[in-house]
């Protein structure tokens, strides 16, 4: 199959899984082999299209000429091609722990699940693949809208309030802050191409820059600056696995891959860098990374704590973009994927002990390493890769943004990462450490009954526990291959 062959057919892969599935609605485990089949496939795709992509093909294709200057078109470039391979390797494994979560705890409605989560990988990967800022928006906003029946699948109150406000955050800013910037990039440069080495590239300075600029860093709400980010924690009501989606998979990952993708293919690194418009947004990344550190300081929910540590590490890619250095573009690209994978390890470890122990509370979860070893095992490893030590993946995102921050003339911002990574140690460490070190409640409290935990439960409830301890190892692994990927994202940084 020709590369553009499969740049077209990639995204038709989970988009005709989502058409299958409901036809085995009343049989589940026929219908989770189609999920799995569709993961499989897809990441097999993946993989043939990054080997030709390796060996030099640049595929490009125009689907649907909507107007002369309006295209539906994807094209192959090096940021696109590593967040469908974070998105399409996470898919596979989120698979599995989704069955084993949804059926240990018997969630209803899991048809559904499964074809929305299929549709939001599809929306995923024409989002990766987009060859202009128009292709971007349209399944930008079908990854919002394919999402939120999963933030609001328990249909509880909570539930729903917490999907209305998922829903009007990401669609309103959009349609308040990225359409118009969207048009207002045709009117200045008359494209919307992604182009190298950006398409505003002498078209516009000073002022006007720096307005664009806060359009689109503000627009794509999907990346959590602050104040724009209580969409993150609202959409927390939503089923772990789902969490999963939105903080690893898909939906954050595609809003901090948005900008990096503007920054270098329609502001351009050089004119960023060169105009010096990028300042502003330097400190409120640096702020939101501080901020949402504090406040995740005081969650004692999990997932709670755990969504404004990804509001604080999705920053970590605006601040890489906002520096607009080769290296701090480097970085953020790695960030996508180390934080990816340490990131989707702690949300299953949460879903995990919410599976076997019924604990939400971080309180309530001292003593736990005892019953569940392994779980908490994944959770440090994907914590010390968040918090950026080796050999992990995190601590090469962080290396490279520093390094940016250093080209660029920015030392102060070296002190922000270290603080940050101290607080990521503060929030996040103690967790395993009250787990496996400090005595366990004589009784451990399953529901209101009030009933000791049993022996053996990772191994009744292996699916929710495989895929953290495969997701820690793939953080080990990501430390040891960071070169291959340093080598996908040359192309950006070298032409």
């Amino acid at each position: 199959m020709s590369p553009e062959q499969l740049l077209s057919y990639i995204p038709l892969i989970p988009a005709a899984g989502a058409l299958v599935i409901p036809f085995f609605a009343s049989r589940p485990n026929a219908r989770e082999t189609v999920t799995l089949a569709t993961a499989g496939l897809l990441f097999l795709a993946i993989l043939s299209l990054l080997s030709q992509f390796m060996a030099g093909a640049r595929p490009e294709v125009t689907l649907w000429q909507v107007t002369p200057i309006l295209s539906i078109s994807f094209r192959l470039e090096p940021l696109g091609m590593l967040f469908a391979c974070v998105a399409s390797t996470l898919w596979i494994v989120n698979s599995v722990y989704s069955i084993g979560y949804m059926r240990g705890h018997d969630e209803p409605r899991q048809t559904p699940f499964y074809v929305c989560f299929a549709v939001a990988l599809a929306a995923t990967m024409a989002l990766a693949f987009a060859a202009n800022l128009f292709t971007m928006f349209i399944f930008y906003e079908l990854l919002t809208l394919s999402t939120f029946p999963l933030v609001s699948h328990s249909r509880t109150p909570e539930a729903m309030r917490g999907a209305r406000v998922y829903l009007i955050m990401l669609v309103g800013s959009s349609l308040l802050l990225f359409f118009p910037a969207i048009l207002l990039t045709y009117g200045l440069a008359g494209t919307l191409e992604f182009t190298q080495g950006g398409i505003l590239a002498g078209k516009t300075e000073g002022a006007v820059m720096g307005i664009l600029l806060g359009l689109y860093a503000f627009g794509i709400g999907k990346a959590g600056l602050m104040p724009g980010h209580f969409w993150l924690p609202a959409a927390m009501v939503a089923p772990t696995p789902v969490s999963a989606l939105l903080h690893a998979v898909a939906v954050v990952k595609a809003g901090v891959f948005c900008i990096l993708k503007v920054v270098v293919y329609v502001f351009g690194i050089d004119t960023l860098h060169q105009s010096g418009q990028g300042e502003w947004l330097i400190y409120a990344a640096s702020f939101t990374i501080i901020a949402a550190s504090l406040v995740a300081m005081m969650q004692d929910n999990l997932k709670k704590r755990l969504a404004y540590s990804t509001v604080s590490q999705l920053s970590y890619i605006i601040l890489a973009a906002a520096l607009a250095t080769s290296a701090s573009i480097l970085g953020g690209g790695l960030q996508i994927a180390m934080h990816a994978a340490g990131k989707i390890t702690l949300f299953f470890c949460a879903g995990a002990i919410y599976v076997m122990a019924h604990k939400t509370e971080i309180s309530d979860m001292t003593g736990l390493g005892r019953k569940m070893p392994w779980t908490f095992a994944a959770f440090l490893v994907g914590a010390l890769s968040i918090i950026g030590l080796p050999p992990l993946g995190g601590a090469w995102a962080k290396w490279w943004i520093a390094m940016g921050a250093i080209d660029s003339g920015h030392a102060m911002i070296l002190g922000v990462l270290i603080v940050s990574s101290l607080l990521n140690v503060v929030y996040l460490l103690p967790i395993p450490f009250k787990a496996f070190f400090l005595p366990a409640p004589r009784l451990q409290s399953v529901g209101a009954a009030g009933v000791e935990l049993p022996d053996g439960l990772e191994r009744k409830y292996w699916m929710v526990v495989v895929p953290p301890c495969l997701t820690a190892a793939l953080c080990v692994v990501l430390f040891f291959q960071v070169d291959r990927i340093l080598a996908l994202l040359a192309p950006i940084v070298s032409q």
